[in-house]
């Protein structure tokens, strides 16, 4: 039906008067799914439980605290005192089982007088949350990878130290390292570090502590661990092999002048497709006891140009090579495993999801145990939206060569514009509390199937 201009158009000369009153608004209609989730996963019990040898019970809590900071990520705020701009929001305070929300120095001195085994029991729950998730999906192999990520602070916070950072020289900053599991996009695990140490410190430890999680939620599975060449080493290279792990590690040029030798004096490259070639040799650094399957891999790209451009004249583009060398245990082609080694860029997306959307790089307290606490409430939080999504849709993808995951996943910032952030009001029509929103066709049929599939779930 075709409408008249005067359909359309209204005159937008005059601006309404502002009213401020309580009306038990709410911003945030679309936390009663996550409310939901909490329940489904018994969050609230298994969070006092992180804190509950701590002797003194101030009236927030330490477990009240996390899920404040985990709702803050969720609505999309990042900094301590952004609560105020929230307080008074009756869905948050549902969703928390609060009637006052505390102020920014309740929450701050909380995360400061937190203790080491609050941080481990919180990062033990984290842990056991994923390892429910890849044991409920009866995976026949989970793939592995390691990376840390730079958060960067410009004041002054225990345990932060000026280290190597590109971007930023000179700024103090943690260094954590992150396990995370590339068929799920969930963060596993992540080890505590400074910022001045280097990427494979207390790495092997670690791995070990990771690969054992795994193994305890599926017994017998097959894992595969893909890693750069910050951990590469013959110690961590050993190990993966006596414990039976599949793995690939880039290979430091610089410290083999070596590989340039075999590099130059290679005549024949075998195809992978048209832009990668690559040979493969069994070979061993000299401090090394055993060899292992070494693949060379040389890419295609165009050189760029350094001299100026006449605009006005055609110039011709070069064709250059881009190296690699890839160490390896798997007996399957060089295509796969090539491809298997790339498919490592995915963790990169989750970093990059965390600092922008969880707020991961920011640094709250100047207590180290009350920034390790905050950084495990940003990893529940994106663990949670996916999880959110692994339970409510079936898998959309199966397992390929470079190890997706088998989900298309909603980036949270996403979720927040499409169903958290959504306006509504909380009313008693016959004594039952009902929450209305907006007769959005979209958001009716999207909230309803989340939360008919968390029904099902619980």
């Amino acid at each position: 039906m075709k409408n008249s201009r005067a359909d359309v158009h209204r005159k937008t000369f005059a601006i309404p008067k502002l009213r401020f009153e309580d009306q038990t608004l709410t911003s945030f209609s679309g936390l009663i799914v996550f409310q939901k989730l909490f329940t489904v996963l018994r969050l609230n019990v298994r969070l006092r439980r992180c804190f509950s040898h701590l002797g003194v019970s101030p009236i927030f809590g330490h477990a009240r605290i996390v899920l404040l900071l985990v709702v803050h990520f969720l609505i999309g705020f990042r900094q301590l005192r952004d609560v105020q701009y929230y307080k008074d929001d009756p869905v948050v305070k549902r969703v928390l089982g609060l009637n006052n929300l505390p102020d920014v120095a309740t929450i701050s001195r909380t995360l400061a007088n937190s203790d080491a085994r609050s941080v481990e029991s919180f990062q033990r729950l984290v842990r056991e949350i994923v390892q429910e998730r890849i044991a409920s999906m009866g995976l026949a192999r989970v793939t592995i990878d390691f990376d840390g990520s730079t958060l960067g602070t410009g004041r002054f916070a225990e345990g932060t130290a000026v280290g190597f950072n590109r971007k930023k020289k000179g700024q103090r900053s943690y260094y954590p390292l992150y396990c995370t599991i590339a068929q799920t996009g969930q963060v596993l695990d992540v080890l505590h570090r400074s910022g001045n140490v280097h990427d494979s410190n207390g790495a092997i430890d670690f791995i070990k502590q990771c690969v054992q999680a795994v193994q305890l939620a599926l017994p017998g599975v097959l894992i595969e661990i893909r890693v750069d060449s910050a951990f590469f080493s013959d110690e961590i290279v050993q190990m993966l092999a006596k414990e039976g792990i599949e793995f690939t590690v880039s290979v430091p040029f610089e410290r083999f002048p070596e590989l340039k030798g075999m590099v130059e004096k290679q005549s024949h490259w075998d195809t992978i497709n048209t832009e990668i070639d690559f040979f493969e040799k069994s070979w061993k650094p000299q401090s090394w006891q055993q060899s292992y399957r070494f693949l060379f891999v040389r890419k295609t790209v165009k050189i760029k140009q350094k001299k100026p451009v006449q605009l006005n004249l055609f110039v011709p583009s070069e064709n250059g090579y881009e190296y690699k060398v890839v160490i390896t245990n798997k007996t399957i082609g060089a295509g796969r495993v090539v491809a298997f080694h790339n498919g490592r860029g995915s963790q990169e997306g989750i970093f990059a999801e965390l600092k922008s959307h969880n707020q991961m790089d920011y640094i709250p307290t100047r207590t180290w145990v009350g920034n390790k606490l905050y950084l495990l409430s940003t990893i529940l939080a994106h663990n949670l939206t996916r999880e959110l999504q692994m339970i409510v849709n079936p898998p959309t993808r199966k397992t390929a060569p470079k190890r997706p995951a088998l989900w298309v996943f909603t980036q949270l910032n996403t979720l927040r514009n499409r169903l958290i952030n959504r306006a509504g009001r909380l009313v008693r029509p016959n004594g039952k509390l009902t929450l209305a929103m907006s007769a959005n066709e979209a958001v009716q049929n999207e909230l309803l199937h989340y939360l008919g599939a968390l029904d099902q779930a619980t």
